[in-house]
């Protein structure tokens, strides 16, 4: 009989477009009633598409929502909300310079006499944020209370609206351990309700400690769906990295690594990054794993000094130095390619020509600017080098593909002639073609003595290129894996926190 009940939510044939990519490709994802389900995935996988199709903030290009049985097709938010879907994000969306219970009723305030009825509203928020275990006086502004009570009067807002669906997108993010289990514990009474709540982070022991099942996207797609108390952390790191992880041994050349040419000692962020240790040597390329979140693109930011370390010390050839900022880094002759390309890396509406030498100007100076001939010879060079595929170095570099903007990106920094590069997810996001050019050229310049870290979601290419493999959890390094050791279940295997060990 209990077959024939409805899930509370049940989409099927997701689909949205994007110009020059698919979001989300047939998605379908069933919420039952008094579940929790974690959404998994890494950077670009579609999760958040996902949501904000669910919630009206974007319109799909296909497929069907179902609530309870009935179809919907929510417009807005705001029509989700009273459609019985609601939304809590990492970033509190409340009005901090509002009571609790005033953000707790907005646009439903009890009334008398023509004017908001306080004292009702405060003992009908007293009433509601005790069912959520909380005993505080909702008088307050609600900057008088920590993040995660915030958090938890966003929700009792969100239920209170909705109560049907209950999307909780990287809740956990900004709390420690004892809120995160506050949280939880409204959760669990959320669920013992008949919710259906919808839990998204990247914390993988939160994930089986919370949740029932989860749906893990990749690339737009399901790649799978599973109940949790089935299968392991391995598991579900080998669905969202889609990597087939037989133990295998490479056999491995011996490195030709040169001379050591930096040491990071204890390099940490307090709140950030746990402190970190490593040394690269010329003709090395040192792979940093890890799931998203684990702290690889905050070790890169944090040793190009876009980031400020509070701790630990970093030397270059055995002189220990500052990187204080970018600028710092680059004197030093560092080079960094971030992860997000379009918002952290090109300059979409300038040239080609003028994105591949910023930063070689910058470095030399704003107030001595590169004689026009010498800025074209360079341009054409690395055009040529890298093989990067465009109309002219006049057009807008935003007009080129993912891979050939990815090039002119490593293009920009190579003009600076680095012996350090550190380069964040270099092949996300862009054609087969490119992306084994890339791959490539990072073993080109390992070849020519360049010292380069790379963090990469990417497992077999980081076997593939690297000559050890720095593992990172939870913003803090977890393992070192050299020759034989590095093969892709070993690696997932540190990254799912797993004590059993490949044997080489």
């Amino acid at each position: 009989m209990a077959h024939d009940i409805p899930p509370v939510l049940h989409a099927t044939g997701i689909s949205k477009f994007f110009p020059g990519t698919i979001a989300l490709d047939d998605v379908e994802l069933r919420l039952e009633a008094g579940e929790v389900h974690a959404l998994l995935g890494e950077n670009g996988a579609g999760k958040s598409t996902l949501i904000k199709c669910l919630t009206g903030a974007y319109q799909r290009d296909g497929g069907t929502i179902r609530l309870s049985g009935h179809e919907v097709a929510p417009q807005s938010t705001a029509e989700s909300q009273k459609l019985g879907i609601g939304t809590v994000y990492q970033e509190v969306n409340l009005l901090p310079n509002l009571t609790v219970a005033e953000n707790l009723y907005l646009g439903r305030q009890p009334m008398r006499w023509g004017l908001v009825d306080r004292r009702r509203m405060n003992a009908m928020a007293r009433d509601a944020l005790a069912g959520y275990g909380l005993d505080i006086d909702p008088a307050e502004p609600l900057t008088a209370y920590s993040v995660a009570i915030q958090q938890v009067v966003a929700i009792a807002r969100a239920v209170e609206m909705s109560g049907k669906v209950l999307i909780l997108d990287e809740p956990t993010a900004s709390l420690d351990r004892d809120e995160v289990q506050l949280l939880f514990g409204v959760i669990r009474q959320l669920k013992a309700r008949g919710l259906a709540v919808v839990f998204i982070t990247h914390f993988l022991d939160q994930v089986f400690e919370i949740s029932d099942r989860a749906t893990v996207l990749r690339n737009g797609r399901v790649v799978g769906t599973r109940l949790l108390s089935e299968v392991s952390q391995k598991d579900v790191v080998t669905l969202m990295l889609g990597r087939q992880l037989e133990a295998q041994v490479h056999e491995r050349k011996a490195a030709s690594a040169g001379a050591k040419l930096i040491e990071i000692d204890g390099l940490g962020k307090r709140g950030m990054l746990e402190p970190l240790s490593l040394a690269l040597r010329e003709g090395e390329v040192v792979g940093l794993a890890g799931l998203l979140g684990s702290g690889r693109t905050e070790t890169a930011n944090l040793i190009f000094g876009a980031v400020q370390a509070d701790q630990g010390r970093m030397l270059l050839r055995g002189r220990e130095i500052t990187v204080g900022n970018p600028r710092e880094a680059v004197r030093h002759r560092f080079a960094l390619c971030p992860e997000d390309r379009k918002t952290e890396g090109i300059v979409g509406d300038l040239s080609v020509r003028d994105n591949i030498i910023l930063a070689r100007q910058a470095a030399q100076g704003w107030v001595r600017p590169i004689p026009r001939a010498e800025v074209n010879e360079i341009a054409e060079r690395y055009v040529r080098a890298l093989d990067i595929r465009l109309a002219s170095l006049d057009m807008p570099i935003r007009l080129l593909s993912g891979g050939n903007q990815q090039k002119a990106l490593l293009a920009r920094w190579l003009a600076t002639n680095p012996d350090f590069l550190i380069l964040d997810e270099p092949t996300r996001g862009i054609d087969v073609g490119a992306h084994a050019e890339i791959i490539a050229l990072i073993e080109q310049l390992r070849a020519d003595g360049m010292a380069l870290l790379v963090a990469s979601s990417e497992l077999e290419e980081l076997v593939a290129y690297s000559t050890r493999v720095i593992v990172l959890r939870d913003r803090r390094q977890v393992r070192e894996l050299t020759g034989a050791e590095i093969t892709p279940d070993n690696i997932v295997r540190a990254i799912a926190d797993d004590d059993g060990r490949e044997v080489a």
